[in-house]
């Protein structure tokens, strides 16, 4: 809750007093260090939407969801002030795969579904960058693909075994290859043998932690940590598939191995608090 208050008051700050980038207010600066609140904002909600399902399943006299959905309206409505419609859509899918798991009714499934297909029409529609990365993933030889193509270009190059560390040179022609696609650096220079090992390494994070959810009793804990590895996987799948072509481009950053300060660090909160959720703890595994 601490860092949740925490992060939606300097998430507001960052459209009050936020530096603009690429048309965009989504960081702060400290110094020589910049922030992104919305980065520790995810796992954040995720924890404390997990906590108010939790509750309503615990007391009917307890609106958790109500008290959930506003929270996702608050936050929803600061990402899109920014804009981060990508992050929008990462925080809107692990709140809904975590109301599903709730017990969700039929009737708010297909209301819901239905509110994701307005709200996808409407980005498109209203937001700018939004229209211009769906019409070139659409239509690739009509306007500019010139990250996607050297990203393509590099897994060529980079055959069964790479070039060798170090020797690749997407990372000199492409923006941001250190973020964004970084999984082209990593396909030209250690090859594709090697992106299948971390996308194995990914798929054994996510696949291991709902394992460990199987034999968990507490239905906070089964919440919280579901919507972890969601977002965790999601994450992972949104910015290799970005690299690959199979999806329009987005600033997400591939987690642990992107370069990036805020990331790095919110990823690293996210794994701690997935680690505490999931240990074996003595005397059984209830969470007061």
């Amino acid at each position: 809750m601490i860092l949740f208050g925490g992060c939606l008051i300097l998430t507001l700050a960052t459209l009050l007093v936020g530096p603009e980038v690429k048309g965009a207010k989504r960081w702060l600066w400290f110094g020589s260090f910049t922030l992104q609140p919305t980065e520790f904002l995810k796992p954040a909600f995720a924890v404390v939407a997990a906590w108010m399902f939790a509750q309503q399943q615990r007391s009917s006299e307890i609106p958790g969801n109500m008290i959930a959905i506003g929270l996702y309206v608050v936050v929803v409505a600061l990402l899109l002030s920014q804009p981060d419609v990508g992050m929008t859509l990462v925080v809107s899918a692990v709140w809904f795969a975590q109301f599903f798991l709730a017990g969700l009714p039929i009737l708010w499934v297909v209301m819901f579904l239905g509110l994701g297909i307005v709200g996808a029409a409407g980005a498109y529609i209203f937001f700018p960058h939004v229209t211009n990365r769906v019409d070139r993933f659409l239509k690739p030889d009509v306007g500019e693909n010139y990250q996607i193509e050297r990203a393509m270009e590099a897994f060529q190059t980079g055959g069964f075994f790479g070039v060798g560390p170090g020797d690749g040179s997407v990372k000199r022609v492409v923006p941001d290859a250190h973020t964004d696609f970084i999984f082209a650096v990593v396909g030209e220079e250690f090859g594709v043998l090697f992106c299948l090992v971390l996308v194995g390494l990914f798929t054994f994070i996510v696949l291991r932690g709902f394992s460990r959810l199987l034999e968990e009793k507490n239905f906070f804990v089964v919440l919280a940590a579901a919507g972890l590895l969601t977002q965790f996987g999601l994450q992972a799948i949104i910015n290799i598939g970005v690299n690959l072509r199979l999806m329009p481009t987005k600033g997400m950053t591939l987690p642990f191995i992107s370069y990036g300060g805020s990331s790095m660090l919110a990823l690293a909160v996210l794994m701690g608090m997935l680690l505490a959720l999931t240990r074996r703890r003595a005397g059984g595994s209830d969470l007061s």
